[in-house]
């Protein structure tokens, strides 16, 4: 440690320079007991599948109970504009795992392996980057999706690294009450278990377990919840929360595909992007119609829902874990769904289109000594901003090659001016747009679609075509994504 060297001539320099070098040590002195004191944050990171945003805080189902989440999210920042990078599981979690958007990764679809793609064979993942940083990564349930695990990115995971899933029990073929199709697990029932029976809740006590230990280097810990992704087969208990005959079904228009081209209702009608090996073709009519014939639009919202309060009871139970450790107030907590989910509105069931039920998802953060309880903001954000903001929370080196940007400073001062747009994408160069007020969608047949959210929160009425919007447009149109890389060929 090197002093300053002083020079003195008269009893008053003497003076002076007794009380500079006593003010010099002493702040040095206490800028190395803070240094001390300072402990390496870890991180939980919780998401929750297919997850849209019918919840009490974004506004959402009138009856949807979950206050486990309600309880949270009042602790942090809850983000009401949240948007996925694309509303389809593997590229929505290759864009947040890895920071790198689907436009220039070329992984837009679920049988894209992502590992594939030229930008991404290399680029380290959130835990992985954690990992070079001196963090232990861990962690239990779906995180990245299903068919593409990512080894490398983990010291350890439950119950393998190279299956994230535990299995579930399954009700008897006709105990189910799905009568349409099994096309993609589009299927529900009750079951005559207990939730530690459910392969989420053994996720979950995996991690609590976890949380339990003693760790000698700060933690990355994820906890993946797989419901409410199909097929909706939970424990009765949860279904019994929602008695059908008071059931609240979501409110949608007659003809509302009315002013939409044809691209856009084969994603509404079909499964959803042509190019998708994975689909059938667009003109094939799904879902919507079978549920309208069979009568069970009651039942299958009944079931989602069963599965939101479901995946809220094990949310509950993995803070009880944390609240009963020694890492409570060191934890940041992100919580996060991989994008929305439609119930038959815009004549749609599942994720896969550009519009807001799809794309909409939840994202709240819990951080140490940076968040204030109970607030939130209305600006629009990405989930590609998770990996940047992780990264600066935690006062790691700057990751370069991101896409998303950090939100510190948003969560330090929610009142702050944020006025940025945010993509999705779905598919090869089809895009929406959000703003804090707007949405405007292109297709790759050259179709668009434009809604005012402060008028029409529904996007029943797509405004394309009025001169009203004409530079709100334009300037939309500005940050559609300019790479477009050409789709990474399918695995199997």
């Amino acid at each position: 440690m090197m002093y300053p060297r002083l020079s003195f001539k008269r009893p008053i320099d003497i003076q002076l320079a007794v009380f500079l070098t006593c003010l010099f040590l002493s702040c040095h002195s206490s800028h190395k007991e803070d240094s001390l004191r300072a402990e390496p944050l870890n991180v939980l990171f919780i998401s929750i599948d297919d997850l849209n945003d019918w919840l009490t805080p974004l506004g959402g189902h009138e009856q949807v109970k979950s206050p486990n989440i309600d309880r949270l999210v009042s602790e942090g920042m809850l983000f009401n504009n949240a948007h996925s990078a694309a509303p389809l599981c593997n590229p929505s979690r290759a864009a947040l795992m890895t920071g790198v958007a689907p436009d220039r990764s070329g992984i837009y679809y679920n049988l894209h392996h992502w590992r594939e793609s030229e930008v991404l064979k290399d680029a380290l993942t959130i835990p992985q980057y954690f990992m070079k940083n001196g963090y232990y990564a861990a962690g239990a349930g779906k995180i990245f999706h299903n068919k593409w695990p990512d080894p490398k990115s983990w010291n350890d995971y439950w119950p393998g690294k190279t299956r994230h899933m535990p299995r579930d029990p399954r009700p008897a073929r006709d105990n189910r009450l799905n009568r349409t199709r099994e096309a993609g697990h589009f299927d529900w029932a009750p079951l005559a278990v207990k939730p530690d029976s459910m392969g989420d809740m053994k996720s979950v006590n995996w991690v609590v377990d976890q949380l339990q230990k003693e760790h000698d280097k700060p933690f990355f810990l994820a906890c993946g919840i797989y419901r409410p992704h199909l097929p909706w087969y939970v424990p009765q208990e949860f279904f019994d929360l929602y008695p059908l005959e008071e059931l609240i079904l979501p409110e949608v228009i007659e003809d509302d595909l009315k002013d939409l081209s044809d691209f856009a209702k084969g994603l509404a009608h079909g499964f959803g992007d042509p190019l998708d090996i994975n689909t059938p073709d667009s003109s094939i009519t799904g879902d919507h119609e079978n549920i309208l014939k069979r009568g069970v639009w009651k039942e299958a919202v009944r079931a989602y829902l069963a599965s939101i309060s479901f995946a809220d009871y094990c949310l509950g139970e993995l803070m009880k874990g944390l609240d009963n450790s020694r890492y409570k107030n060191n934890t940041v907590i992100v919580l996060w769904s991989d994008h929305g989910y439609h119930l038959g509105e815009k004549e749609h069931w599942r994720k896969e289109t550009l519009w807001e039920e799809a794309t909409r998802n939840l994202l709240f953060i819990r951080a140490p000594d940076i968040t204030t309880e109970g607030s939130s903001t209305d600006w629009p954000v990405s989930l590609l901003d998770i990996y940047p903001t992780l990264v600066d929370i935690c006062q790691l080196p700057e990751k370069k090659g991101l896409d998303g940007n950090s939100l510190i400073d948003l969560l330090k001062d929610p009142a702050m001016e944020w006025d940025r747009h945010v993509s999705t994408t779905y598919g090869y160069k089809n895009h929406a747009i959000r703003s804090r007020d707007y949405r405007f969608i292109r297709y790759r047949d050259g179709s668009e679609e434009f809604y005012d959210h402060t008028t029409d929160p529904h996007e029943w009425h797509n405004r394309i075509d009025s001169a009203k919007y004409r530079e709100v447009i334009a300037d939309l149109k500005e940050s559609l994504p300019k790479i477009n890389k050409t789709p990474v060929p399918f695995s199997q």
